[in-house]
């Protein structure tokens, strides 16, 4: 195995009941690069492995919006009820069992210097350590025209909700590598990742930044380089390498999401409780969301999104055998199998939501060749080949009504 391969293993961060990492990386195929395979017997059910972000930033307009998540690793860093009241826009809004909500404010630093909150002293120690050090503004925190305010204030005018990507997980990677003292090996940890040909890195480019994308590319790079500029990454700060750069991001980044309300109600669906407590509880929680739809509609997450070595290697399946989440409130990815995976079988995942992997083979495609640029050839949609290349009459009503293709892509990616 490649030596930058074996580093990446170095970001999982345990199984339970295993001490190594039952899944090696293979090369498939010229369309399909790398893959994820099994080297032992996997049961249903079980965690395949938990991966630690090279880099993870929350979304900006999720976070001027008062999303509160640790700086680090996307802790939500409200109380559940604190959480709900926001949510739901009613201050005197209450929830029962408070005992089960797990934030611990208490735990709670800031960067002594530009304030930013973090779950843990672990984390804000981690942050310093790897990137904090060369982004902190100290205290130009909200002076507009610190560079680093100006790149993100660039990037929120041109990247609106629902968001899929963020600059500063850019910048974060720039910055650790400025901060490392093996700037190498850094370097070759964010080599792994899959390369895309120009044609392809601008198709993601237009994508990401809309019709105007060539003169926004330009303005966000020349604006990144005045806040981040390092030597030893000058190629990333050209134009083809800053688009290169940016295809990386936008192909790569898997969405996290964490929420202490939703970690409240799994606590509470965990209750043994009498019939009529249950009944009880349920439906206060069924109105709470109700509530919240109303109020706040399906933004509900604290959401970012991080770049992971293993997952990236995960091809798509449209009936795959394992699922992400993230189960621990904040960047810790889970992939557990969905089914008993043989040694040698290639572990897939689905970049598709629940909903979009019952449509038509049309529709998956359509919606796979839009954001990932590729055409699956999974079981599912070989078995398919020979359906009519046209959505269903439902879904064609879904289009003329304006439902973007990608409303709903990467929501089971930040399920927690």
């Amino acid at each position: 195995m490649a030596a930058s391969m074996c580093e990446a293993f170095s970001f999982c961060v345990g199984v339970a009941g295993s001490a190594r990492v039952a899944v090696e990386v293979r090369f498939v195929s010229s369309a399909k690069g790398k893959g994820l395979f099994a080297t032992k017997l996997i049961r249903k059910g079980e965690t395949i492995f938990v991966e630690r972000p090279l880099v993870a930033a929350q979304f900006l307009w999720n976070a001027l919006y008062r999303y509160r998540a640790c700086d680090h690793c996307l802790r939500a860093l409200e109380k559940a009820e604190e959480n709900a009241q926001r949510l739901t826009g009613k201050p005197g809004q209450v929830l029962p069992h408070p005992e089960l909500c797990t934030v611990r404010k208490d735990l709670h630093q800031n960067c002594p210097h530009c304030r930013v909150m973090y779950c843990s002293a672990e984390c804000r120690l981690a942050a310093a350590e790897q990137y904090h050090q060369v982004l902190c503004p100290g205290p130009s925190q909200d002076d507009p025209l610190h560079p680093l305010n100006k790149l993100q204030e660039a990037w929120r005018s041109i990247h609106y909700p629902p968001e899929t990507a963020s600059i500063m997980l850019m910048a974060r990677m720039v910055a650790t590598v400025k901060q490392a003292k093996d700037k190498d090996r850094w370097i070759r940890l964010f080599s792994q990742f899959c390369n895309k040909t120009a044609n392809e890195e601008e198709e993601i480019v237009h994508k990401l930044l809309g019709d105007k994308f060539k003169g926004q590319l330009e303005l966000l790079r020349r604006l990144f380089t005045e806040a981040l500029y390092e030597e030893a990454l000058s190629q990333w700060f050209t134009p083809d390498g800053f688009r290169s750069l940016f295809a990386l991001v936008g192909t790569n980044g898997q969405g996290i999401g964490t929420s202490s309300l939703s970690q409240w109600v799994h606590a509470c669906d965990a209750l043994e409780l009498k019939p009529q407590d249950r009944e009880q509880l349920d439906a206060f929680i069924d109105q709470l969301y109700k509530d919240i739809e109303a109020a706040t509609g399906e933004f509900l997450n604290c959401e970012g999104s991080g770049l992971f070595v293993l997952q990236s290697c995960c091809n798509h399946s449209c009936v795959p055998n394992a699922e992400t989440s993230f189960p621990e409130n904040n960047f810790l990815l889970h992939v557990t199998a969905l089914e008993d995976i043989s040694p040698g079988e290639e572990i897939c995942i689905s970049y598709l939501d629940c909903c979009q992997r019952e449509r038509s083979r049309h529709s998956r495609h359509k919606i796979l060749r839009e954001n990932y640029l590729f055409v699956c050839s999974c079981p599912k949609c070989l078995a398919e080949a020979d359906e009519p290349n046209v959505t269903s009459e439902e879904e064609e009503e879904e289009e003329e009504e304006g439902e973007p293709e990608d409303a709903e892509l990467g929501d089971e990616m930040t399920d927690v």
